[in-house]
């Protein structure tokens, strides 16, 4: 029997089973799926469930604590307007954008001198985490610049713990015996065992390594930009908590799924040609049943494949063309006024649902305080695949 499932939005049928699998798995006690879910490895993106002793792998997933920066500046975006095009090509040199890159500038951090690398078992990877700390890679991950309502401008990054991460989960999955099926059951560890709380101190540094990483690179473009911060929003998205729900205390793993406990602020954003929000956890019946959970984007409508079409890489003959124009992409962002540096097909705002709609599945659990407009985006170059993406 599975375990009760709260949704918001509607869902295609292999979401709604994968979800289904989830709750009827360990010790599931809850679930929530986001309305901008969509079908993941063992769990879905913008799913969230509650276990009472077990920690789900599956469900954090390979990017451990990707997550979204947010900050305001004190700087107009009418005095940087002009500096546009300069300031998104000075990021693109800066910041290392791509597939396995490395920093060109080593940077330091006390995380290094954690005792967590020896709890989770990686301190073979302290090198690969001290040449990657600070870049953003691929797919779905970027640095966006906005304006808000009252014209000043934001930044905002969203990418989570690199090599890193997606190596912890490997060893975890390994442990756990997982089975390789993106539509196998979601691989579970008891919170109390030894690899349980191998896994979680992994997860820990997961998080402090993701925390550090989107906070050299905020400031990196800050300093770009100039002018001085006024306002700094910064969540997780995969990730599991140790969290007070009724009267049990549970493991909560939201996998692309944004806590939003009343009072808690997220940065959510769109896509790289639509508006991302601030938002804020409310208290509601409708923020309980979610497990004081919202989304983290506003959820693919199409797959990275679909999008961009499918190429035989030995003659380029096409064998599925793309279902996005990339025409049409260039004249939705030209409407937009969106600068864009990188990129691709699989990236377009065609691929993506609306993020308004999205969010309107969930009134009555958040709260919008700003609605950010985009100006600029730099991504990883067209035709880099991450396997570090969420």
């Amino acid at each position: 029997m599975s375990a009760p499932l709260t949704i918001f939005g509607r869902h295609d049928d292999a979401t709604l089973s994968q979800m289904d699998v989830c709750l009827k798995t360990g010790s599931a006690v809850a679930g929530v799926l986001c309305a901008d879910g969509h079908l993941g490895y063992n769990h879905p993106i913008g799913g969230v469930v509650a276990y009472e002793d077990d920690l789900s792998i599956s469900g954090v997933g390979y990017d451990i604590a990707c997550g979204n920066k947010a900050v305001r500046l004190d700087t107009p975006f009418e005095a940087i307007a002009p500096r546009i095009p300069t300031i998104l090509q000075d990021i693109a040199r800066t910041v290392s954008f791509g597939l396995g890159r490395a920093n060109a500038e080593k940077v330091d951090d006390p995380l290094f001198e954690s005792d967590l690398w020896k709890a989770a078992g990686v301190r073979d990877l302290k090198r690969l985490a001290r040449d990657q700390l600070g870049t953003v890679g691929g797919g779905n991950h970027y640095v966006d610049l906005f304006r808000d309502d009252e014209g000043f401008v934001w930044i905002g990054a969203h990418f989570g713990s690199r090599g890193l991460g997606h190596k912890i989960t490997t060893k975890y999955l390994q442990i756990a015996k997982a089975n390789g099926n993106m539509l196998a059951p979601p691989a579970l560890l008891p919170a109390d065992s030894d690899a349980g709380q191998g896994y979680l101190a992994g997860v820990e540094l997961g998080g402090l390594y993701a925390y550090a990483g989107r906070n050299w690179v905020v400031e990196k473009v800050r300093r770009i930009i100039g002018g001085t911060v006024t306002d700094e929003i910064h969540n997780h998205h995969n990730f599991v908590w140790r969290e007070r729900h009724g009267d049990r205390d549970l493991w909560v793993v939201r996998k692309g799924a944004t806590p939003a406990f009343p009072g808690q602020r997220g940065f959510v954003g769109g896509s790289m040609g639509d508006d991302a929000v601030i938002l804020r956890g409310v208290a509601s019946p409708e923020s309980t049943r979610a497990l004081h959970s919202t989304v983290h984007g506003a959820g693919r409508v199409m797959s990275r494949s679909d999008a961009k079409g499918k190429l035989d890489r030995k003659t380029g003959r096409v064998l599925r063309p793309p279902r996005v124009d990339a025409e049409e992409m260039r004249l939705w962002l030209l409407r937009k006024g969106v600068t864009v540096v990188g990129g691709d097909l699989d990236e377009a705002p065609q691929a993506y649902r609306r993020l308004p709609d999205v969010l309107a599945e969930h009134a009555g659990t958040v709260e919008i305080e700003h609605v950010l407009h985009p100006i600029g985006v730099v991504m990883a170059a067209a035709g880099d695949v991450d396997p570090y993406k969420d």
